[in-house]
């Protein structure tokens, strides 16, 4: 049975994707940031392109990636998130950075 992944995502999102509070999604394999995400763009097509780019799956320039209240932003995308990210303890959180001055 596929680990069952727990995500926080902002507001804009969770009204694009007509979710309320969190989301889960069934990820096979490695439990990675690339995973997770191919998973909720799988299950929530309506977010395709907003957190990651449609060509070139990078990710886009003002969103943020957290697990077990560490940035994991710049860390390689194919790489094993937390074990407590994927037991389900602890949620990925894609989050809207804030710019300006």
């Amino acid at each position: 049975m596929a680990p069952v992944i727990r995500i926080v995502l902002p507001f804009h999102l969770r009204t694009l994707a007509g979710v309320d509070g969190e989301v889960a999604v069934s990820v096979d394999g490695d439990i990675t940031q690339s995973s997770v995400l191919d998973a909720l763009e799988a299950r929530y097509p309506m977010l395709r392109g907003t957190i990651r780019d449609h060509a070139t799956r990078r990710r886009r320039p003002l969103v943020r990636f957290f697990a077990c209240n560490e940035d994991v932003t710049h860390e390689p995308a194919d790489k094993a998130l937390p074990r407590a990210v994927s037991s389900g303890a602890e949620p990925f959180l894609v989050v809207g950075a804030v710019a300006g001055g």
